[in-house]
């Protein structure tokens, strides 16, 4: 598998900017991921550490399904691998699969993005329980592309330990 990740442009409006760039993030995850086997997918870090790019996957998905379906959709569905809100579990992804993982975390983000494309701004809300608060889809958008960053980052170092490749 190949991931293909489009560059965002260089100008545009606001949405199609935060759009452009969460979607960059998303592929930069998988492409990290690509042509690894499931064992080397399921590799960890360092102990004590679960953290594995399959564990991150996992991670991701409870990250999408939890800010953009159940914060701004107000959606009741649980979460799929975390008994707790700070979805730890999702990083053990000792007996996990591509297949499984990639399955998930891509309903999710399709999830996702039916969920912004049908607001109908920026400014629609809803409420973060943890927060107590109510927050923008702005807010939300700009939040995921910091964790998928963030997360990417480990992807780096999670890749190179398995297999030398570095990069973009």
């Amino acid at each position: 598998m190949t991931t293909e990740r489009i560059a965002p442009p260089l100008t545009g409006g606001e949405r199609e900017m935060l759009r452009a760039f969460l979607d960059f993030h998303r592929a930069t995850l998988a492409m990290k991921c690509d042509g690894l086997s499931d064992e080397e997918l399921r590799r960890r870090s360092s102990p004590p550490s679960t953290l594995s790019l399959l564990g991150l996957v996992r991670h991701m998905a409870e990250v999408e399904r939890t800010w953009f379906r159940r914060v701004i959709d107000a959606e009741d569905v649980p979460l799929v691998w975390s008994d707790e809100v700070d979805y730890q579990a999702a990083y053990d992804a000792s007996t996990a699969t591509r297949s499984e993982a990639f399955a998930a975390w891509q309903a999710e983000v399709e999830h996702s993005r039916r969920i912004e494309a049908a607001a109908e701004s920026l400014d629609v809300t809803g409420h973060q329980p943890r927060w107590g608060e109510d927050v923008s889809l702005r807010l939300v958008m700009l939040h995921m592309m910091h964790e998928y960053a963030r997360h990417n980052g480990h992807a780096d170092f999670l890749r190179e330990g398995i297999d030398g490749v570095v990069g973009a």
